[in-house]
């Protein structure tokens, strides 16, 4: 029999799952939780063998509800169930140890799967989601600005508008060798090898105008 625990914050879409998964007969549900925190909790004491998890939930979400599973290294085999289907959720969400991520529109018979697989210690993402991740990938590919963090597109601004390394720590409050570490992430995300050539590949992107204040 596998051990699940639910973490989901809907009481219908709990009760949901729970009636379905246990009329399988391969399932029991041995815990549920309505918030991250209790989630924790709960798999923490009870050592499930896999714990479907929601995204979005109260006290902490699941993101941050697998971060600490993750620290703990528990046995639990982590799956999210959600409706976020936002490529870079998906990717936080698997960085931080979530075996399989599945879309709450899936049906049925796609969670069964899911389960399975990751019990067999493969990863398991829903076929949309997979697709989404394929497009976004493609895309950043031809654009490799939407790859850029927002604190990243600052830096780069002022790196434009003639500002030292020095002057960008200070105005930004931060480390003078993070700047160096930004700086160095946004030449090779933007595959660049000089301060002129990323200022030029900067504004044809229009990450930054030269004329902005």
């Amino acid at each position: 029999m596998i051990r699940v625990v639910i973490a989901e914050d809907h009481h219908i879409v709990r009760e949901g799952l729970r009636i379905m998964l246990e009329r399988t007969g391969e399932i029991a549900i041995v815990g549920e939780a309505d918030d991250g925190e209790k989630a924790l909790q709960l798999i923490e004491r009870l050592r499930p063998d896999v714990a479907l998890i929601d995204i979005v939930m109260p006290v902490f979400n699941g993101n941050q509800l697998l971060v600490k599973l993750k620290e703990l290294d528990l046995p639990t085999i982590p799956i999210v169930l959600s409706m976020n289907s936002e490529p870079e959720v998906v990717r936080e969400a698997l960085k931080n140890g979530a075996r399989g991520y599945l879309l709450k529109s899936s049906i049925f018979q796609e969670l069964m799967i899911a389960i399975r697989a990751c019990l067999n210690n493969e990863t398991y993402l829903s076929p949309a989601i997979s697709q989404l991740l394929v497009e976004d990938y493609i895309t950043e590919k031809e654009n490799p600005s939407r790859s850029l963090t927002p604190r990243e597109v600052e830096l780069l601004q002022l790196i434009a508008k003639g500002y030292k390394n020095r002057e960008i720590a200070e105005r930004m409050m931060i480390a003078l060798k993070t700047v160096e570490n930004h700086r160095a992430n946004i030449m090779k995300k933007l595959d660049v090898a000089n301060t002129a050539e990323l200022i030029v590949t900067a504004v044809k992107e229009g990450i930054v105008k030269l004329d902005e204040p």
